[in-house]
């Protein structure tokens, strides 16, 4: 692109970097703020270093929030003895919109992946272990996407929480495989949360 403008070309190249937004979508958003009253472009701005700066990460499930603890773990209405394990806060709000789960979340941020250089210390599993072996918990759910990275990410904790004698479940498959657990819709979501089964009863029915 030919720009007439220094000022407009570093503001399509800092958008542009953004993921899912190429140059064109990137153009178009930067010459949407520069007609935009100044104080709309502010207002942006004051967000995104807002979300940068004060946006936390929950210190007992890793959930984001905007303090230590997030307000789900500080919901004394929750059934604090059912961990459900999920890839990111996507999947919390995938969850929470379904109106159906009552219990407390463990964000592990990512699954993992060889191929992107994603291991196991990279996540937020160290401290599931601890929870594991520290608080009073009876089942733990795990509600990963059904793909490789998400299958080789709830073997790997099954593993390493296979010595505690949890009770340890996995959603049921109806969502397909391949699919992320963000995009499935809320009724399918609900169901597979609701008959779930053992994990190790999902593992025989994934190689059959």
């Amino acid at each position: 692109m030919d720009f007439s403008s220094k000022y407009l070309e570093k503001a399509v190249e800092e958008i542009g970097g953004l993921p899912g937004i190429g140059k064109k979508t990137a153009l178009r958003l930067a010459l949407f703020l520069l007609r935009s009253e100044t104080q709309v472009a502010a207002k942006l701005a004051s967000s995104i270093v807002d979300l940068h700066d004060k946006v936390k990460r929950c210190k007992s499930c890793g959930n984001l929030s905007d303090f230590e603890q997030c307000h789900i773990c500080t919901n004394p209405t929750r059934d604090k003895s059912i961990v459900c394990v999920v890839e990111d806060i996507r999947d919390v709000m995938a969850i929470e919109n379904t109106g159906q789960y009552k219990g407390i979340y463990h964000v592990l941020g990512g699954l993992v992946s060889p191929m992107d250089g994603v291991g196991p210390s990279d996540l937020n599993i160290a401290s599931l272990v601890e929870k594991a072996a520290s608080e009073k918990i009876n089942e733990v759910i795990l509600a990963l996407s059904a793909n490789m990275e998400g299958e080789t990410t709830s073997f790997y904790i099954f593993k390493k929480l296979k010595a505690f004698n949890l009770p340890l479940s996995a959603i049921a498959r109806g969502i397909a495989v391949g699919d992320q657990l963000e995009y499935a819709d809320e009724l399918t979501l609900a169901r597979s949360l609701k008959n779930r089964l053992p994990y190790e009863t999902s593992i025989h029915q994934n190689r059959s």
